[in-house]
This record gives C-alpha cells, sequence and structure tokens, in this order.
C-alpha cells in the first residue's frame, strides 16, 4: 500500500477536481457543557455553562471535507423554506460553499441534529426533522438543477450521501445513475437502509458494517473478514457495483474489486467521536478515484482519514497537511 503513490502531487492535484455531492443535508447543532451534579428530580446529569454552535452536517458535510481537501464541491439538495433553512444558508455562506444547487421546499422542514455533550462524552441526541419523500415536483426541480451543473461541466466524481431523510427517492437514484452512466462519470455512494438494495452500477459503493449486515438481512461475524469479503464480492455481482468498501470502525475497511479484496486496519488513536467518519471516508475515496489510485491506496489514504476525524469531539473536517503526513510516514515506513 502507498508504494508508489506521489503524495505530493496527489494532493496537490485535488485542487483541480470539482466534485457533485447529492444528498440529504442537515444542521450539526452542539451544546457544550460541564456535568457537575445529578439531577435531584431524576436520575439524569444536568448541563451547565452551555456554549451553543451550529455546523453544516449530512451531504453538506461531505462538501466541507472535499473543500478541506483542497477541491470544489457543488451540493445538490433540499432544505425547508423555514428558519433553519435560512440558517443552513447562513453556514453555507460563512463556509464559502455554493448554493447553487440547493432546492427550496414549503412543505419541508430543515433537518436539526442537537448533541449534547460534555467533554468528548455524548449525553444525548435530539432529532428534528421529516423523513417523508420529497415530491415529484421537488424532483425535478432538483434533477434539472443536476443535468445544469454536469452540463457546465468539469464534475470529476459524483457523491451520493444518503441519511435516509426524504432526497434519495428511488426516482432519484435512477435518474442520477443514469446520467453518471451515459457521460462515465464515478459514481461514489454511502447508503442508509431504505435504499440499500435500489442502488445498481454504482463505481463505489460504502456502507459502514451495521449498514452491510442489516441491509443483506446476514448475521455474519465482524471479526471474520473472509466471510465480510465472500458477503461482500456476492453483493457487488448482484449489483454490478464496481467497488464494495466497508468501513469496520475500529477494525478499518475492506474493499473488494473485481480481482480480489483487502482490509486496512485502523492506525492506533485516541477515538473521541466517530460521528461524521463517514462522511470523509467518502469524500477522500471520491478524491482518489478522480486519480486513478488503486482500490488498495482508495482504502487506505481513506482510512487514514476516517480516523483523524475520530480524534476530535463533533463532526469535524479532514485536516489535509496532517493527512499528508500520516500517509508519507506510512510510506516511508513500508518502504523500510
Amino acid at each position: 500500500m502507498f508504494e508508489s503513490v506521489d503524495f505530493e502531487k496527489l494532493f496537490e492535484n485535488f485542487n483541480q477536481q470539482k466534485i457533485l455531492i447529492i444528498g440529504d443535508v442537515m444542521i450539526d447543532a452542539y451544546m457544550w457543557g460541564k456535568v457537575r451534579r445529578i439531577s435531584p428530580e431524576a436520575p439524569v446529569p444536568v448541563v451547565s455553562e452551555i456554549m451553543e454552535e451550529k455546523r453544516l452536517g449530512g451531504a453538506a458535510n461531505v462538501a466541507l471535507n472535499v473543500k478541506a481537501m483542497g477541491a470544489v464541491p457543488i451540493l445538490c439538495s433540499v432544505i425547508g423554506k423555514d428558519l433553519r433553512g435560512k440558517q443552513f444558508l447562513d453556514l453555507l455562506n460563512d463556509q464559502n460553499l455554493s448554493d447553487v444547487g440547493l432546492v427550496m421546499d414549503a412543505g419541508r422542514v430543515t433537518t436539526q441534529k442537537t448533541r449534547v455533550i460534555s467533554g468528548t462524552q455524548h449525553l444525548l441526541r435530539v432529532d428534528e426533522e421529516s423523513e417523508e419523500e420529497i415530491s415529484m415536483a421537488t424532483q425535478a426541480k432538483l434533477i434539472d438543477f443536476i443535468k445544469d451543473i454536469i452540463a457546465d461541466g468539469n464534475i470529476k466524481s459524483i457523491i451520493i450521501q444518503d441519511y435516509d431523510k426524504g432526497v434519495l427517492t428511488e426516482n432519484m437514484i435512477k435518474e442520477v445513475t443514469s446520467l453518471a452512466l451515459k457521460i462515465n462519470l464515478p459514481l461514489l455512494v454511502d447508503p442508509k437502509r431504505k435504499n440499500f438494495l435500489t442502488y445498481e452500477n454504482i463505481t463505489l459503493f460504502k456502507p459502514n458494517f451495521k449498514e452491510l449486515i442489516e441491509g443483506l438481512k446476514s448475521d455474519i461475524d465482524k471479526n471474520n473478514l473472509e466471510q465480510i469479503a465472500g458477503l461482500m464480492q456476492d453483493f457487488r455481482q448482484m449489483k454490478s457495483h464496481k467497488m464494495v468498501m466497508v468501513t469496520l470502525s475500529e477494525m478499518g475497511v475492506i474493499i473488494n474489486n473485481e480481482e480480489e479484496y483487502n482490509h486496512i486496519a485502523a492506525e492506533i488513536r485516541d477515538i473521541a467521536d466517530v460521528s461524521g467518519a463517514g462522511d470523509t471516508v467518502l469524500s477522500v475515496a471520491a478524491l482518489c478515484l478522480g486519480e486513478g489510485l488503486s482500490p488498495l491506496d482508495i482504502a487506505g489514504l481513506s482510512n487514514l482519514a476516517g480516523g483523524q476525524v475520530c480524534e476530535k469531539a463533533g463532526v469535524v473536517s479532514v485536516n489535509k497537511y496532517q493527512l499528508m503526513e500520516e500517509a508519507l510516514q506510512i510510506q516511508e515506513e513500508e518502504i523500510i
């Protein structure tokens, strides 16, 4: 792994890429505080000295990771025509991200996930959202936006980030897949349970282990890598995916393509929070795929990136320069 990769050139080339990201967006809200006592009213912690913060989440976090790696993300999604929708647009503007691909729908609410955290310990999460599918009229608007963005040119790959919040309907998935196949654009997918079996002909399909076994209704053991690889191979062939990459949390990642499967162990780290790691993995995988890296190298660099963001509390973006340093260090160790 990494023996033939010129990381300085690779990371410089990332700056030339433009990535189209389609999926469910949300606001990640945080209430950071301290716990000093248990409530006398119920056996729950009392959180005080609250500091509130809001960040871009869901597919918007994928956009942030793509931007952090030096590339240009274009986000396509649906938000509500509500106060949180306005807040989401303000957050986009703060990050210098374009809203050209966003549809505002007065019939929907903008998703917000609020996490209450003390130190690095999650105490509570409150989800305010709608999981109903977007209307056919809204789908048509979104598909028109996607077609226009692709027609403008220079899109290197398409990412679908599915959080089961209603943007990725069966019709939307088929339309986007058809567009990607027609113009030979790499298509990467991070699925959730509802649409797991809907996706076909995907360049790189990236569930986590829980999503894999739930999606395929399997009770396979997480420690049995050969069985996991066999399940992935059968699934890949059944759905005509080119590559399937499964994240295994503390056990790293495993990737399967037409020729072989490879397991890449996770680096030893102090884990603070796994939220958003899948977004980071998919973002880096898309950029690597756009530069023609091998499946092994794609999985290796994506695995490093996903592990890095787990060292910080809350959903954060990858640090491009730290990632390159870690990759170069591993490359040096392999050469020695």
